[in-house]
């Protein structure tokens, strides 16, 4: 873990930087020894009137967590971030173990139903803005998406939902207009 400390209008003593280090050690478990090498922690301690001000940024692998506390206690402040930081860090790690987890609960379930072939169901959605244009606009949106078999739109002539769709064997097109 690379830690920096930095004072505004308050001097980072070795008793604070001792603290600090000694408190981030709760943080660091959180972190496999390959990993604990990428992360960088970020301290700045301040004093604004009677207020004693601890930020901690924690940067690791694409991913920061931040706490800013303020106190008239500038080791409250500290404490204060690192429960923060850590139920930040916690909240994560737990995320991340919930989703490789489903998604190997999905990888159990496919390979278990490759020999069920799924049959006259929706398997996927797409959802795409649709858009009032002219016919002869659509036309030309439809054949600038390559492999997309139909283009929904908005017809600007009638308001209504219109597709048109690319006839095959042919150069010309279909429409599809509601009747109501």
């Amino acid at each position: 873990m690379k830690i920096t400390i930095t004072g505004k209008d308050l001097k980072a003593t070795d008793a604070i930087k001792e603290y600090v280090e000694k408190k981030l050690i709760r943080i660091e478990k959180y972190f496999d020894t390959e990993m604990a090498g990428d992360v960088e922690v970020n301290v700045t301690i301040k004093n604004e009137k009677d207020v004693q001000t601890a930020e901690m940024y924690i940067y690791t692998r694409g991913t920061s967590y931040k706490a800013v506390t303020e106190s008239r206690d500038l080791y409250a402040s500290i404490d204060k971030d690192i429960d923060i930081l850590e139920g930040q860090i916690r909240k994560t790690k737990a995320k991340k173990e919930k989703m490789q987890r489903d998604s190997s609960i999905k990888q159990i379930n496919i390979a278990g139903d490759e020999e069920k072939r799924i049959e006259n169901e929706v398997i996927k959605n797409t959802y795409y803005d649709v858009r009032p244009i002219s016919v002869d606009d659509a036309k030309i949106k439809l054949l600038d998406k390559t492999g997309s078999l139909f283009y929904t739109f908005i017809n600007v002539d009638t308001g209504k939902v219109n597709v048109i769709f690319k006839l095959k064997d042919s150069k010309n097109f279909g429409l599809i207009e509601p009747d109501v």
